[in-house]
This record gives C-alpha cells, sequence and structure tokens, in this order.
C-alpha cells in the first residue's frame, strides 16, 4: 500500500483518467457520438455510452457483463499495442446503427436505438469483432468467422498463418492496429494473411512460476526477418483473391481504405520506410494501381490521415516544404510554411480539418482547409485541441495548462456554437494546477520547462531531476495537463524538474525531427546536456551538483546513458525498461532510423550501451518488467551482465508479470522506489 497520499490518489484514479471519456466514434450520419467511460474518479471499467448530438442526453448502452475476463492471446497483444491498461470493454466497433465487442473472448452486439445487448454465442474466443448490418466478422485463433443468422461460417483460416490480425510491426510501429476490412455494402472483407515461420521467436519466462509453459511470440529484430504480409480479398462464398502488389520492394503493408465501394486503396512501404506508394485496389483482378509515389532520403514521417484519395480522385499526400511538415494535393502545396501539419482529423462537407502547430510547437490547434485552399484556425485557447468528425458533426477535444482539464464539446452541423454540448467528465479533479516554465534554449531552439516544487522560495538552492524522454516520435513538452501531473509529485518532493525535448522528438520541424538519423545517442545527449546547462543559468536555484534522470523506454535508455558517458553532469539514473542495444530491437521501428546492422555497423555500436559498462561511477538503478514483449528483458539482464563482469555497482529490480505498460498502480509503487534511491543518492 502506497504511504504518499498523492502517489495513491493516482493510482486509485488510474493518473486522474477514470471516468474520462475516451475511444470517442461518430455514427456517420453524423446523430451519435459513441464512446468508454467508467461510472467515476475510482472505477476503472469501462463500460459504453452514446450521446444524442440532437438533444444533448447521454445514454448508458452497454456494461460489462459477468464471468471469466481473461483475454485471448490476441486481444492482450493489441492492449499492449494501444498501451490500454483499464478493464472492462477495452474497444468497440460499430456501422452506425449496431455496436460489437469483445469481452474476455465473449462476443456481443449492441442495438443502438433500444441499448438492448445480446451476446452471440461465438466459433472460439473472439477477437476484434466488426458488424455490417446483420453480419459480423471476428478472429477466433488466427481464423476469420463471419456471423449470420444465428450461424458462423469460417471464412479463412489455415494452420500455419494467422488471418485478419495485424503482425507486431504494423501494430506497434507503423499504426495499423486491424487486419479485416468490410466491403462498404457488407459482400465480401479484405484481410491480412500473416505468415511468421521465419520471424525469431522469443521466450517470456516468468521465473516466479516455473511451472508454467513460457509463451513464444514471434518478434521481428532489427536486420532479421519480418512476418510475410498478404492482403485478400475473401467472398462470403469461400472465394479467395489475393491482392497483389510488389511486395519484395515494398514489404509493410501501413494502411488499408475500403470507404469507397468499387476502389479501396491501400499504402505500402519500403523496409527502411523512405520509400512509399498508395495503390489502388482492382477488385476484379487483384492488381494494384499506383495513385502516388513519395519518398524521403532519411525516412517517411507519417502523417495520420495520410495518403489518401479525395472526393474527385484528387490525392492528399504529406509533403516536406521549407522544413515543415505541409499538406499537397495533386503534388501542390495548399498549407502554408509557418503551419507544421500533424494530422489530418477528416473532412466536414468538402474541407478538411487538420490539426497542427505554428511558433510554438507545445501547443496545437485545429485548422479548417477549404477546397480552394482557404485556411482558416477553429480553436483559439492556449493549449493542445484535437478534432474528430462524422457527417456533419465535430468533436474538439481540448486541454489546457490554464484549466487543468480537457473537454471534449460536441458540435453539431459544422461548428455550430451554440448547439454545441459538452460530453460529461467524470474524472477527479488534480489536487494541484501545475505551472510549468517553459522556454526555448540552445542554438536549436529545444523546447522545455522547468517545474518547481509549491511553494519554492527563490535563493534556496534545489538538486535537479530530467525527467527525459528524447526519442522519436514522442513530444513531451506540450501545453495540456494530464502530462505534468506526476512531474509536478516529483518536484513537490524536493527537485526542480526538468524536461527537454531534444532534436529528434517531433512537431518542431523536419530538419529537427531528422537529425537522429543513423545515430540516436551523441544528438541526444549533446542537446540535453547543453539544454540543462542553459536552463541552470536562467533559473539560479538549479543546482547542477545534485542532478538525477529518470526515464521509461527510450527515456531509460538515455537516462543510463547519460550516467555512463557524461558522469560529470548526471550523478545518478534510474533506467526503467530501456533498449540498451537496438541490435535486439524490432526491425520497423530501429531500421526507420538507425538502417539494416550490416549496413551501419558503427552507428548500432555507437548506440549500444553494452560497451560502456565498465565506464559506470554513478549510482544506475536498472527496473524491467519481465513480462515486456515490446523491449524484452534481455536488455536490461545483458547490460547488468556486462556491469556485473566488469565488477560496476549497480541495482537492478526485475518485475515479475509486468509489461511495458506500469498499470494498477505499478507506475506509483516504482516513484517511490525510485524517490528513495535518488535521495539516497543525490546528497
Amino acid at each position: 500500500m502506497l504511504s504518499d497520499k498523492l502517489l495513491a490518489r493516482l493510482a486509485a484514479t488510474g493518473r486522474f483518467a477514470y471516468g474520462s471519456p475516451r475511444a470517442l466514434t461518430i455514427s456517420p450520419d453524423g446523430s451519435l457520438v459513441l464512446f468508454l467511460r467508467s461510472s467515476g474518479p475510482e472505477d476503472p471499467v469501462e463500460r459504453l455510452w452514446a450521446l444524442d448530438v440532437a438533444t444533448g442526453v447521454e445514454r448508458l448502452l452497454a456494461e460489462p457483463a459477468e464471468g471469466p475476463h481473461d483475454l485471448p492471446a490476441e486481444e492482450r497483444a493489441l492492449r499492449e499495442r494501444l498501451r490500454l491498461w483499464a478493464p472492462g470493454i477495452g474497444s468497440y466497433a460499430t456501422d452506425g446503427s449496431v455496436v460489437v465487442y469483445a469481452l474476455g473472448g465473449r462476443l456481443f452486439r449492441v442495438d443502438v436505438t433500444t441499448a438492448t445487448v445480446e451476446e452471440i454465442p461465438a466459433a472460439g474466443p473472439v477477437f476484434d469483432p466488426r458488424p455490417s448490418g446483420d453480419r459480423i466478422a471476428y478472429v477466433s485463433a488466427g481464423r476469420i468467422y463471419v456471423h449470420e443468422n444465428g450461424g458462423d461460417r469460417l471464412i479463412a483460416g489455415e494452420s500455419h498463418v494467422t488471418w485478419g490480425v495485424a503482425e507486431f510491426a504494423a501494430a506497434e510501429e507503423l499504426g495499423r492496429h486491424r487486419g479485416h476490412w468490410w466491403a462498404p455494402d457488407g459482400s465480401a472483407l479484405l484481410a491480412t494473411r500473416v505468415d511468421e515461420t521465419r520471424v525469431r521467436r522469443r521466450r517470456l519466462a516468468d521465473p516466479s512460476r516455473p511451472e508454467l509453459a513460457a509463451p513464444e511470440p514471434a518478434y521481428p529484430q532489427a536486420g532479421g526477418p519480418n512476418a510475410a504480409v498478404e492482403l485478400h480479398l475473401l467472398g462470403l462464398d469461400g472465394a479467395r483473391r489475393q491482392i497483389l502488389w510488389d511486395d519484395i520492394g515494398f514489404p509493410y503493408l501501413s494502411a488499408v481504405d475500403w470507404s469507397e465501394p468499387d476502389r479501396p486503396t491501400i499504402t505500402v512501404l519500403d523496409r527502411l520506410q523512405q520509400n512509399g506508394r498508395l495503390l489502388a485496389v482492382d477488385l476484379a483482378t487483384g492488381t494494384t494501381l499506383p495513385l502516388a509515389e513519395f519518398s524521403d532520403p532519411r525516412w517517411i514521417e507519417a502523417v495520420p490521415g495520410t495518403p489518401s484519395l479525395l472526393a474527385g480522385g484528387r490525392i492528399l499526400t504529406a509533403v516536406e516544404a521549407d522544413d515543415t511538415q505541409a499538406l499537397a494535393i495533386d503534388g501542390t502545396v495548399v498549407t502554408p510554411s509557418w503551419l507544421y501539419v500533424r494530422r489530418v482529423a477528416g473532412s466536414l462537407g468538402h474541407d478538411l480539418l487538420i490539426e497542427g502547430s505554428e511558433a510554438d510547437p507545445a501547443e496545437q490547434h485545429v485548422y479548417r482547409l477549404g477546397p480552394t485552399g482557404a485556411l482558416a484556425r477553429i480553436t483559439h485557447e492556449p493549449g493542445v485541441h484535437s478534432a474528430l468528425t462524422g457527417g456533419p458533426t465535430v468533436v474538439l477535444t481540448s486541454g489546457s495548462l490554464e484549466t487543468a482539464r480537457t473537454r471534449r464539446v460536441v458540435y453539431p452541423g459544422g461548428l455550430v456554437q451554440d448547439a454545441a454540448v459538452e460530453l460529461g467528465d467524470l474524472s477527479a479533479a488534480s489536487p494541484y494546477r501545475p505551472e510549468p516554465v517553459l522556454d526555448r534554449v540552445t542554438e536549436h531552439r529545444l523546447p522545455s520547462a522547468v517545474l518547481y516544487p509549491s511553494g519554492h522560495v527563490p535563493g534556496e538552492k534545489l538538486p535537479v531531476l530530467l525527467d527525459v524522454y528524447g526519442g522519436p516520435g514522442y513530444q513531451a513538452i506540450a501545453a495540456e495537463p494530464g502530462r505534468w501531473i506526476r512531474k509536478q509529485w516529483w518536484a513537490d518532493q524536493g527537485f526542480a524538474v526538468v524536461t527537454i525535448d531534444n532534436r529528434g522528438t517531433p512537431n518542431v520541424s523536419v530538419s529537427f525531427s531528422q537529425a537522429i538519423f543513423r545515430r540516436f545517442s551523441q544528438v541526444t545527449l549533446d542537446d540535453q546536456v547543453a539544454g540543462l546547462h542553459e536552463l541552470a543559468g536562467k533559473h539560479p536555484d538549479l543546482d547542477l551538483s545534485r542532478v538525477g534522470v529518470r526515464g521509461w523506454s527510450y527515456g531509460g535508455y538515455f537516462a543510463a546513458l547519460a550516467v555512463l558517458r557524461r558522469p560529470d553532469v548526471f550523478h545518478a539514473a534510474c533506467a526503467g525498461a530501456p533498449p540498451t542495444d537496438f541490435r535486439w530491437y524490432d526491425t520497423a521501428y530501429t531500421e526507420r532510423y538507425l538502417g539494416l546492422p550490416e549496413e551501419n555497423a558503427s552507428g548500432y555500436d555507437g548506440d549500444s550501451l553494452i560497451a560502456d559498462a565498465p565506464r559506470l561511477e554513478r549510482p544506475l538503478l536498472l527496473i524491467h518488467g519481465l513480462a515486456d514483449d515490446n523491449v524484452y528483458p534481455l536488455h536490461t539482464l545483458r547490460l547488468s551482465e556486462a556491469l556485473t563482469r566488469a565488477g560496476r555497482p549497480h541495482s537492478t529490480l526485475l518485475l515479475p508479470g509486468v509489461s511495458h505498460m506500469t498499470p494498477d498502480g505499478v507506475a506509483e509503487n516504482l516513484m517511490a522506489i525510485e524517490l528513495d534511491f535518488l535521495r539516497r543518492n543525490l546528497r
């Protein structure tokens, strides 16, 4: 049991997220907003709700049924990839009139109009059910079934392959979490066929339970084989046709879109993700026709919503223009150079809604882009704003440091202000409003923040805690409340908490993001050290003789890197789930940035921490979950082994049954352990 009241409160409230609406979906006609939400601030169990857009009335549609809720292997894997830990209804799918979901491998159908919930007998444990009228497609044990007229029909299944499930690389690194798609009229399916025969297997043994058989999931290790992925058109009568493209040159299937009845599209990438194609599928022959090709000499930065086919056959792509991420239609740039585009949120009539940032990357706003290129910003309050569209309805989600709350406002009829309805948020309020001092530092204008203890008196020197991520794909400095609450807890333990987005992190400029091409460690370390020193010049209460560093995943990698290579700057480190040698990490992430190991041996060598083990002279706490199937425990264990062989004292904390996520209070208990470690070593 946690003795610290705020840590206990963080754990009990799911970090103040229980009771917040999430997983929002707007029905195709815009009349309903579906969402998941628990019943209150200390209830983790998520239920299915619907908001009637016209009346503003919320209705409970479905509660988790009683009974065993053991998850099928595919569902456990998906929740890991999506970082979902709340129990209850984790995800759902809808065609507007019905909703289907799986719970503990059982299949449920909800009539949206009557809120009638029906459990449907299935052929086996159910994963990823998807409705189309009276039909439901689902996966069970790697086979695709269709339920119709009270019965289940096997559509595709083989003993040595998996049908209808996204492989690891797609789900973890490419943003594709699905493996099967209905035709708009429900007459057929597109589905992946995944053969992992050649992919390396890794055991995830639990030493605390040696009587259990160890799972052996397939893991595509950098430089090694990937899963062989095919796409097939499946008829409900058993007919099957493979969709053909150059899968040797473009092995990654990153997106499938079947919103147009006769012309589905797919997006494919080459292995290093430097070249991609948007392809139209000919359903009659299974062949594909290139609609657009795109490339980048370093890597293609994924912009959700692109590439895509617009009305009238126009092609929307993301391109680099004047060092910013821009949108182009049929090759012509249509967004201004001062806007960094992050996502295409959807369409509103003939217009597009897009998310992006201007001069300050800590803020994100929503913009409306007309067919003639006219651009209008539709969010104006400071903070981070995002959008969701469906028919004429828009939901704007807005978080602000000014209010320390996130609001979700539904606008019917195309952003009509006086008809707006706010979704109810039942989450607990934060006990304080963090006030990070945001800044841009060094010649590279690194986004940064300093958080002081509540009630800090200027002139009182404080030990420094660098709370860091630093890797590609995640921006730590953002003007939204949720990411600062735990940092404020650290500050209130007596630290000046510093966070810096070094080059390599997203949403500043293209050259800023791509500065770590073919080598992670040097730019990351140089920027964090330079930023820390400049901040200390601006904030004289930062005591640089006592600097600790902590992080998880890539942040854990940086924490270990910091004390190994710059002990003159960093005096103690807590490294959680660190990838200590990227040769052991996955293909799609690692090769995107570092290339193939045989072609960039010096880059992989330079980023590995194993050879640095004899240099350790500062206290280092290594933490790793033994059920981590993303950054496998071998990373921490091999670094610990190297440190031990070099005679370098260190601490290692291994967590049986804990994956890359740290739910159910594990993260908060770890914070208490890290605090004790840092206090003892930063005196």
